[in-house]
């Protein structure tokens, strides 16, 4: 059996995610895994796909815009504090931040992030800046 946890967000970024984000690892059980993310204003992440995880975002802070693509769907949404959206299993992705404060985003992966191969670069829409 899992032990409890407990813990607050560190003060400083663990590492760069492979979109171009930064990253602060939190906590995790058998079935996925939470972090945090920023990305600063006025940049846009390199596009990419997950090979075995989905993932549920919560923006926290910042403004921008946010593209998927699916199985011939494709769309760009507005994002920002307040919004909650999912990226199923192998959607192709990309974002920007376009107000004056970074991105803040709290993303529950599922299963638990296996580590940096999960992520495959992809050609997006915008140049990424990251």
């Amino acid at each position: 059996m899992p032990a409890f946890e407990t813990m607050s967000l560190p003060a400083e970024p663990s590492g760069v995610a492979p979109d171009g984000m930064d990253v602060r690892p939190l906590l995790a059980l058998a079935g996925g895994s939470v972090a945090h993310f920023e990305l600063p204003a006025g940049r846009v992440s390199r596009a990419v796909a997950h090979r075995t995880v989905e993932e549920v975002w919560y923006f926290l802070g910042g403004s921008g815009r946010m593209w998927r693509r699916q199985d011939g769907r494709e769309e760009v949404v507005g994002i920002g504090a307040g919004v909650c959206l999912t990226i199923p299993l192998g959607t192709a992705f990309q974002f920007r931040s376009e107000g004056q404060a970074p991105l803040a985003v709290v993303v529950v992966t599922m299963p638990p992030w296996p580590g940096e191969q999960e992520a495959v670069i992809v050609a997006g829409i915008w140049a990424p800046t990251v």
